[in-house]
């Protein structure tokens, strides 16, 4: 299939009528992304619909909204550039597992959907596999980690972030070898997610010697200053792989006004404008993408269209332009899209470039090949900084 394709004029204009409402609940809606102008006609011989599961309301719309965002922008490229007609339905998950559920029973039961992005949690991947599996449904994930979900017992589910696997000792061996605590406390927010980093971690530490404090909170739960209070002085550094920003916000918060000088470092979750606690490492599956000279176009489009982004956003582009890319080449073979046919191109995928500055292609189960992860520290001014000695994947 094709790397990832420039954006083109079209492409620009075909922003203007590209939906980017959120659903509400559990229920979907539809927004359309297609080429303007005389393009238009021309794709009405490669229509298909896709679905997006992203969590558009609750705790995290943040980041849903920027998934949402850049699928839509990914769609609204790929029609131009490729002539297709290919409608974006979307499903409000709230990073709940059984709400993801709801929404794919919705998908799976549409005929016209034959593939979908997303959704964003490792829970809900694990929830949805086997109804995605029963339906023959074709899901790229953007966010979803967890390193057992690509073993094999989801079959049509693929992902365009590098695993746990790689990213818990990676994390790890950073915090040890450059951060050299010689305590520590790893809080898991109880999803699945956090706990598989937290095991990926902890034989890291256990080797190194450093004694750990694990912990577990619930999501749910705001107030830290009881769990704050078991930072001890020996403890310098706080491992927090948690999904949900303004929680670690506000643990940094705690810390402060219990005068704890315990350095914070998060995963993905946090790596959006509600967590600013200066000094905090934060480790992501994605790039920032405003660092790449040839996805600038992208990176002007999407700020234009939608202002300011994290690391989010772009593998969900890449996730969709997967599919865009597997239906455009299922019309160019002869056949009408289907989740069959367009599942078997999605396996096939072998993009050199693409917008995360790495190439895509898939193993047998569904994993990126050669995943990594980045590596930013937040400054004085509550920013995201690129750090100098990155994590490599």
């Amino acid at each position: 299939m094709k790397g990832r394709l420039v954006l083109t004029a079209a492409a620009l204009g075909s922003l203007a009528v590209a939906g980017c409402s959120s659903s509400s609940s559990s229920t979907t809606s539809s927004s359309t992304s297609t080429a303007s102008g005389s393009a238009s006609a021309a794709t009405t011989s490669c229509v298909a619909t896709i679905g997006m599961e992203a969590p558009l309301t609750g705790p995290v719309s943040v980041v849903g909204q920027e998934q949402l965002h850049f699928a839509q922008l990914a769609v609204a490229t790929d029609n131009a550039a490729n002539k297709t007609n290919i409608t974006l339905t979307q499903g409000d998950t709230q990073l709940t597992a059984s709400i993801a559920v709801t929404v794919t029973q919705q998908f799976t039961s549409n005929s016209k959907i034959v593939a979908v992005v997303g959704p964003a949690g490792s829970q809900e991947v694990a929830a949805v596999g086997p109804l995605m599996a029963r339906a023959g449904m074709p899901f790229v994930s953007g966010s979803a980690t967890r390193t057992s979900l690509t073993s094999g017992q989801f079959p049509t589910f693929f992902r365009t972030v590098a695993t746990d696997a790689v990213q818990g000792p990676e994390d790890a061996n950073f915090i040890v070898k450059t951060l050299h605590p010689k305590a520590l406390m790893i809080v898991d927010d109880q999803e699945i997610y956090s706990t598989g980093l937290v095991s990926a971690m902890l034989p890291v530490f256990n080797a190194a010697g450093i004694t750990v404090d694990r912990e577990s909170v619930s999501q749910k739960v705001t107030d830290f200053s009881s769990l704050v209070a078991k930072v001890t002085p020996a403890m310098t550094v706080v491992v927090l792989p948690w999904q949900v920003a303004a929680n670690a916000q506000q643990f940094g918060k705690d810390l402060a006004q219990q005068h704890k000088n315990a350095l914070i470092f998060g995963t993905d979750g946090l790596f959006e404008s509600t967590f600013s606690i200066s000094g905090s490492y934060v480790s992501s599956f994605g790039p920032d993408i405003t660092g790449i000279p040839a996805d600038a176009a992208i990176a002007a489009a999407a700020k234009a269209k939608y202002g300011s982004f994290g690391t989010f956003g772009p593998p969900s582009y890449a996730a969709a332009h997967v599919i865009d890319e597997a239906i455009a080449s299922v019309c160019k073979s002869g056949q009408t899209p289907s989740r069959a046919n367009v599942l078997a191109a999605i396996k096939t995928t072998n993009e050199a470039t693409t917008i995360l500055g790495q190439p895509i292609s898939f193993t047998s189960t569904g994993a990126l090949v050669g995943g990594k992860f980045f590596l930013f520290r937040v400054n004085s001014a509550g920013k995201f900084e690129l750090n100098p000695k990155q994590l490599t994947g």
